[in-house]
């Protein structure tokens, strides 16, 4: 009898695992059957330095949702924000000027979290919009000794992209302003137009190379944007200011290798909103959503040192960070300036 007994409760051990491990075989069966998703990456971000800070943010989301992502590099505004209003891309990092373009044409484009500082408030989740040109032409910017943007006209201008927030937007509008004319008129160069000449550098890096090469006299781009590449000579990195000089690091990587110790003035700085990581709720549920929010504000991912990193490192934002949660109507203060509200 004791025999029995004891080859039946074998039995029911050896069964047990059996069933056991078919539930988990099927667990990750449906795991694998769940749809991958894709992030897609402004050209800003999609240069190699930054692989190893887009590899963890997407990690991030991927544990959260349990399900793989993708990446698409692109070279392109435009590109990022079609494949985020056409479902190719669930998950993106843009600024507020492509967020609030990409969410008119698709409601269900929202932000998730945006970068703050160690308080973790919205009120200093702010970069900064830049205009420079190189430091030996400093006196053609000054009218009585002061920086003056009455001195831009007829000059040649580089923008980073029409949907860039900091390289565009914000800069066009203190220009149009100035110059009582419509932000659409700063897109063309020419005789009777404000400036002889306008380029877009398709990022912020590019943006920057035109004025450090000489090819823009004058350009706007970002502080964050091209902080790995520069050391701040005089002035504050975090509160930049006109006449606050910068230069090329001598390691700088390519395509500012070719132009190391070079110099730029700041004519102008502006605040900006900072720029969300947004997504896609059509390709994502409810449950979803709240996990992404849960992890992307966890403790844990503000120890990573790949998206938190040290200052001179690659990641993408400054040790001591935070991400914060952040509505659609933050970003009303773009809409305003782009005329969508």
């Amino acid at each position: 009898m004791k025999k029995v007994l004891l080859t039946l409760a074998v039995l029911s051990i050896v069964l047990s695992s059996v069933f056991a491990g078919g539930r988990q075989e099927a667990g990750e069966s449906m795991m694998e059957e769940k749809e991958a998703l894709v992030w897609v990456w402004y050209p800003n971000e999609s240069t190699p330095e930054f692989a190893e800070s887009r590899a963890a943010v997407i990690e991030v989301a991927s544990k959260a949702i349990g399900r793989e992502i993708t990446e698409q590099l692109t070279t392109d505004y435009a590109i990022a924000i079609e494949a985020m209003v056409n479902e190719n891309a669930a998950f993106s990092w843009f600024g507020g000027e492509g967020y609030t373009q990409a969410h008119e044409r698709e409601k269900a484009i929202l932000p998730l979290v945006v970068n703050t500082d160690e308080t973790g408030s919205l009120d200093n989740a702010k970069y900064y919009s830049m205009l420079g040109t190189l430091i030996e032409n400093e006196e053609q910017y000054k009218i009585a000794g002061e920086f003056n943007l009455d001195t831009l006209e007829q000059k040649r201008f580089s923008f980073v992209s029409n949907s860039s927030t900091s390289g565009f937007r914000v800069p066009s509008s203190i220009i149009s302003d100035n110059f009582n004319v419509a932000s659409e008129e700063l897109l063309e160069g020419g005789p009777g137009m404000v400036f002889s000449e306008v380029m877009f550098g398709g990022s912020h890096q590019g943006s920057f190379f035109n004025v450090l090469t000489g090819k823009a006299d004058i350009g706007a781009f970002c502080n964050v944007c091209v902080d790995t590449y520069i050391d701040f000579v005089t002035g504050d990195f975090n509160d930049p200011a006109p006449g606050d000089i910068i230069r090329v690091k001598d390691n700088a990587d390519a395509p500012f290798d070719q132009v190391p110790g070079v110099e730029v003035i700041l004519v102008a700085a502006v605040p900006v909103l900072n720029a969300p990581i947004v997504m896609n709720t059509n390709l994502l549920t409810d449950e979803e959503v709240m996990a992404l929010k849960t992890a992307f504000t966890s403790e844990e991912t503000m120890m990573i040192k790949a998206i938190f990193g040290a200052d001179g490192s690659s990641a993408f934002f400054e040790e001591g960070e935070q991400f914060a949660l952040v509505e659609d109507a933050w970003y009303d203060p773009i809409r305003v300036l782009s005329g969508l509200k």
